[in-house]
């Protein structure tokens, strides 16, 4: 079967349990909101693909459960994140405080050159804020990462959160194959060097 996309994007949504990553992820995903969600229970997943600079991007975003009796399986996920968005609730302080106990997991259990969002989900309940958009932007810019503040009910930067991570990510791997000069298939590469020593191949990728 051909592909139908150039470059698959592996991202992954973490957070403490009720922040709204679930409805982000629908809202993204499906363009719907639901409020009867339970909690996600380990790890689901959604796909959607999207074009950025005339190539399509699937992304494979997986939303993992927030308890933390779960921790153990969603840690085993971030290995090959590409992007992980850090989802807070603006009207749940200690969400938020939260972030950077997951920011020590994400340094600790993802490749050390993933990139990062911190996203306040639930923007429309103003009138209930706990953590005002200063301090979101504050820890993010402590962090060096990028934060946006969403929500999945009215929504309201949803899409551009991802596409923003995507193009990130996309624009991090063309300075790759820059700075390499080597051809790039989001697989396996192999070297001149080293596929001249295994079979005289000249290149090979696995996808």
């Amino acid at each position: 079967m051909a592909k139908t996309y150039d470059f698959l994007f592996k991202l992954l949504l973490i957070g403490d349990s009720g922040v709204g990553k679930t409805c982000v992820l629908f809202r993204f995903s499906e363009d719907a909101f639901n409020s009867t969600f339970i909690s996600t229970i380990g790890i689901d997943f959604k796909i959607r693909t999207i074009e950025l600079d005339g190539k399509k991007i699937k992304l494979q975003i997986w939303d993992t459960a927030g308890q933390e009796r779960f921790r153990t399986i969603t840690t085993a996920y971030y290995r090959g994140a590409m992007g992980i968005m850090l989802v807070y609730d603006i009207t749940n302080q200690k969400s938020f405080d939260n972030i950077r106990n997951w920011i020590r997991n994400i340094e600790e259990h993802a490749s050390a050159d993933v990139e990062k969002m911190i996203l306040g989900n639930k923007c429309d309940m103003d009138d209930r804020r706990a953590v005002s958009k200063e301090k979101g932007e504050q820890l993010a810019i402590e962090y060096g990462i990028k934060f946006m503040e969403t929500s999945a009910k009215a929504s309201i930067n949803v899409e551009e959160a991802f596409v923003t991570l995507a193009r990130d990510i996309k624009s991090k791997m063309d300075r790759k194959m820059d700075a390499t000069g080597q051809q790039k298939s989001g697989g396996v590469k192999v070297t001149e060097k080293e596929s001249q020593k295994k079979s005289g191949w000249k290149f090979c990728t696995l996808l």
